[in-house]
C-alpha cells in the first residue's frame, strides 16, 4: 500500500453533538487517557468538550480546528484530532490526537496528522507546527518521528497531570521540511 492510499483511509470533518457517544466510547476508558491531564471521562465531561469544540468553531479568530477522524470504509468516528493556532504573529500551530483504541497501531493517527498538516501548512498559512507527548508514550512518538517531526527536547513538568506534574517531548515541523517531503 502506498502512501497516498494510506492517507485516504480517513478524513477528517467537524465534530457535531451527535459525535458524543461515540467520544465517549474510548475518552472513557483509562488506557486511552493514561498519558494525559484528562479521562477517564464521564458522559457529562464528553458532552462538554464536544459542546466547547461547537463553540471553539464561531470563535473569530478561529483558533481550535478539532475534527472527527472518520474511518472512510465504515464511516465510523475513530478519534479526534485538532490544530491549534497558538501564535498569529508567528504562525505556530499544535497538534494533537486521540484514537479509538481499537484502532491503534494501524497508522490512522499518522494519516490524521498528515491531514492536520497539510491544514496548518496550505490554508491557514502557519510557518511552524509542533506537538508534545509523553516520554512513555512509544506510540505518539512513532507518529510524530513517522509526521517527519523532529525531536527538540523535553519540557520539564509542563503539564498538571491528576497525580503530579508530568515533562513532555516536544517534538516539531517547519513549513520548508513539511513542502520539502511533500
Amino acid at each position: 500500500m502506498t502512501e497516498k492510499q494510506t492517507y485516504q483511509r480517513i478524513r477528517l470533518r467537524e465534530l457535531r453533538k451527535t459525535d458524543w457517544q461515540d467520544v465517549h466510547s474510548y475518552a472513557s476508558q483509562e488506557i486511552t487517557c493514561r498519558f494525559q491531564p484528562w479521562g477517564p471521562n464521564t458522559e457529562e465531561e464528553t458532552l462538554e468538550f464536544i459542546s466547547q469544540v461547537i463553540k471553539d468553531t464561531k470563535l473569530n479568530p478561529r483558533t481550535r480546528f478539532a475534527f472527527a477522524v472518520i474511518e472512510e470504509k465504515d464511516e465510523l468516528l475513530i478519534g479526534v484530532a485538532e490544530l491549534n493556532i497558538r501564535d498569529f504573529t508567528n504562525k505556530i500551530g499544535e497538534i494533537g490526537y486521540v484514537i479509538h483504541p481499537a484502532y491503534w497501531g494501524r497508522g490512522y493517527a499518522t494519516e490524521a496528522g498528515r491531514h492536520l498538516l497539510h491544514l496548518g501548512y496550505t490554508v491557514l498559512n502557519l510557518h511552524r507546527i509542533y506537538a508534545t507527548c509523553h516520554p512513555d508514550n512509544e506510540g505518539s512518538v512513532q507518529v510524530l518521528q513517522k509526521l517527519g517531526m523532529t525531536k527538540e527536547g523535553v519540557l520539564r513538568e509542563d503539564l498538571k497531570m491528576q497525580n503530579g506534574w508530568r515533562n513532555s517531548l516536544l517534538f516539531s515541523i517547519l513549513e520548508h521540511e513539511w513542502t520539502d517531503n511533500q
